[in-house]
C-alpha cells in the first residue's frame, strides 16, 4: 500500500519504517525494503540507497514531519542527516502483520529443527521430528518469539525439555579431538577426563591424540582448561552424534 506525503504528495511504495522512541515520543524514517539490513552490515554504504525521503517523521504513514523542536528536545540537534543515521542505526524495523507472520513461522522452524537435530529420545537412539517437538514444547507453554535469535532460545528450550522429561529427551553427544603433547596431557588429565566421555582412539608418544564424545555443555570447560598451551588444540568432528552406550 502507498504511502502519501501531503505537502508534495510524493507516493512511497516499498516502503519499511524504521522506528525510535526517545522518552514519550516516537521518530520514523521511511526506508527501502531489504535495505536497512544491508546497511547496518555493511553490505550496502550509500545512505541515499536506503532512504526515501531525507527527513524524519512522527508518523510516515501520514506524512507528518518531526517538529524541529522535538528533534532538539529528543537528539540535541535538528541536524537531519545525524538523526535519520542514528535512526537507522539504532531504531526498530517496522514489519507488516504479514512479515511479522512469515518471519514467526521462520524463526519457528528454526528453532524446532536446531532442536530436533541436537536431541535424542534415549530409548530409542532416535530423533524426534520437529512436529513432535512442537507437539512437546506446546505442553510446556514455552512461547517461540520471533524477535530474537533462533539458537540461542533452541538452546534455552532445550535445557527445559530436558529438565521436565515431558517426552524422554537427552542432547545429542559431540565428538571431539584433543591433541596435545604427553607432559601437557599428564598435567591436565585429572581435569579432562570427568569431561570426556568413552575415548574412541588415544596415540601415546610424545604427542597425545583423544576422539571422544562430550556432552556439548562440557565443551566451554575443556576449551578453557586446553587453551593455556598454544600446543593444545581442540577440533569439532561432529556437532550431534547418537552415542550407542546411552542407557
Amino acid at each position: 500500500m502507498g504511502i502519501n506525503q501531503p505537502s508534495n504528495q510524493i507516493k512511497l511504495t516499498n516502503v519499511a519504517i524504521v522506528r525510535m522512541k526517545k522518552g514519550k515520543k516516537k521518530f520514523e524514517i521511511a526506508c527501502y525494503q531489504n535495505k536497512v539490513q544491508d546497511f547496518r552490515s555493511n553490505v550496502e554504504k550509500d545512505i541515499e540507497e536506503v532512504i526515501q525521503i531525507p527527513h524524519v517523521f512522527t508518523n510516515v504513514s501520514k506524512g507528518q514531519f518531526a517538529p524541529n523542536d522535538e528533534l532538539q528536545k529528543a537528539f540535541g540537534t535538528t541536524d537531519q542527516d545525524k538523526i535519520i543515521l542514528e535512526i537507522l542505526q539504532k531504531g526498530e524495523i517496522q514489519l507488516s502483520e504479514k512479515e511479522r507472520q512469515a518471519k514467526g513461522n521462520q524463526v519457528q522452524a528454526e528453532v524446532l529443527q536446531i532442536i530436533s537435530t541436537k536431541c535424542i529420545n534415549p530409548k530409542t537412539k532416535k530423533r524426534y521430528t520437529p512436529t513432535m517437538i512442537q507437539k512437546a514444547i506446546s505442553e510446556l507453554k514455552i512461547n517461540i518469539i520471533s524477535t530474537k535469535a533462533a539458537k540461542l532460545q533452541a538452546l534455552e528450550i532445550i535445557r527445559q525439555l530436558v529438565a521436565s522429561q515431558v517426552i524422554p529427551i537427552v542432547r545429542a553427544k559431540m565428538q571431539i579431538k584433543i591433541t596435545t603433547d604427553s607432559k601437557e596431557f599428564k598435567k591436565l588429565e585429572a581435569k579432562l577426563k570427568p569431561l570426556l566421555g568413552e575415548i574412541d582412539s588415544e596415540d601415546l608418544g610424545k604427542s597425545v591424540s583423544i576422539t571422544t564424545l562430550i556432552d556439548p555443555t562440557n565443551y566451554r570447560e575443556l576449551t578453557e582448561i586446553l587453551g593455556g598451551n598454544k600446543n593444545n588444540s581442540i577440533e569439532v568432528l561432529d556437532m550431534a552424534v547418537i552415542d550407542s552406550n546411552d542407557k
